[in-house]
């Protein structure tokens, strides 16, 4: 027989491994297999522990977190283990964070995560426990193509994660299963009180979850606080128009906090790290055109990006018509539509379409980005 997961066994047979972040989703995921008779073992990851609780929003991977989750495998009557990966985390996800920032990007911690300490050691992890798959709370859905697993968005949208999880390896994705791609969030929940678990009401992260309130500057003067040198702001023209606290308190697209008075709006335009300034423009010098992408990761074959594929450079963005060129592991990227403010450090995923929804085809990290309005020299960094 084949199981609800596709594993031809029973499900008493299968032998699955849940990651539980302590929050809604993955527990509810963890009481749908148990409720299905799969024999499953819930595994939390401890991430960090000398962080300020964040005020705005719940976080994951913290001390409460974890309680959470122990309490949920009790209610549910699993096995539960933990792993430390405190040091892995710091190391590869923070300050790989800091790095980018210091250098005038804008990362996202959330997929180095999921391709680290989630993806690659608690995959290892599931390996040798001789689980049969790694099932997780992520809203994406995954399908069979080929003989091989395919990634796909979710059926709720406004909950989709895949742009999150677009460096995730072929080999991972044939041994990961994500039961929440078909179901609506507010499902989730309801399931959740069905199951009377304790973090049924639980809110949903909101903030990084090394990010205390969402204040990423205090982070790193903590761990690099020469971060914070003064620097000159620029106009497109080179006319100096102020000055800045740091180059890390700035983004592309940025108009808030820059402090300088004009009468049109201006808006972080350029981030020059080797001079450490800001150039500053007004709206229209934030249309991108062409992306160059780095460390780029496929889950399709080459032949899907010779026509026109679309793409995703923020995660609650739209899918944007493109054309894609790749070499190696590197891409440039011709966007089709108007989008603004895209930054480098940010990703770029790429998707098509086809009878069964939206396929994930693979993305890369934006190295520089090319905007018609802008020369070159201003739009590297």
């Amino acid at each position: 027989m084949i199981n609800s997961l596709g594993i031809k066994k029973s499900p008493k047979d299968t032998k699955i491994v849940v990651a539980m972040s302590g929050g809604v989703d993955s527990s509810v995921v963890a009481g749908l297999m148990r409720e299905e008779g799969y024999n499953v073992t819930g595994i939390t990851l401890k991430l960090y522990d000398d962080l300020k609780p964040s005020s705005k929003g719940r976080q994951c991977c913290a001390g409460q977190d974890i309680i959470d989750a122990k309490r949920v495998s009790e209610t549910l009557d699993i096995e539960h283990k933990i792993l430390y990966y405190q040091k892995k985390f710091k190391a590869e996800v923070i300050d790989s964070f800091i790095d980018s920032y210091a250098a005038g990007e804008t990362p996202i911690p959330c997929v180095q995560c999921n391709q680290t300490v989630k993806f690659r050691d608690l995959f290892r992890f599931a390996k040798e426990l001789k689980a049969d798959a790694l099932v997780t709370g992520h809203y994406v859905l995954r399908r069979e193509y080929n003989g091989k697993g395919a990634m796909y968005r979710a059926e709720d949208k406004n909950r989709d994660q895949s742009y999150f999880l677009f460096s995730t390896t072929q080999k991972q994705l044939d041994y990961l299963r994500f039961p929440l791609g078909f179901i609506n969030k507010s499902e989730t929940r309801k399931i959740a009180n069905k199951l009377k678990l304790n973090v049924a009401t639980k809110p949903d992260s909101q903030d990084i979850c090394f990010v205390p309130n969402g204040d990423y500057a205090s982070v790193i003067e903590k761990y690099r606080p020469q971060s914070f040198k003064k620097g000159d702001i620029f106009d497109l023209n080179g006319k100096k128009l102020g000055s800045h606290e740091g180059i890390i308190n700035y983004t592309i697209g940025q108009r808030k906090g820059i402090k300088i008075s004009s009468k049109e709006p201006l808006y972080v335009v350029a981030i020059k790290v080797k001079d450490n300034s800001i150039i500053v423009g007004p709206q229209d010098c934030l249309n991108i055109t062409k992306l160059y992408l780095r460390n780029v990761n496929l889950l399709s074959n080459i032949e899907n990006f010779e026509k026109n594929i679309f793409i995703k450079v923020r995660s609650t963005g739209k899918l944007l018509k493109s054309k894609a060129e790749i070499i190696n592991n590197s891409a440039t990227v011709e966007i089709l539509q108007n989008e603004k403010g895209i930054s480098p450090g940010q990703a770029c995923v790429f998707y098509s379409k086809d009878n069964l929804g939206e396929r994930v085809l693979g993305g890369g990290w934006i190295d520089k980005t090319v905007n018609k309005n802008l020369s070159t020299q201003l739009t590297s960094h």
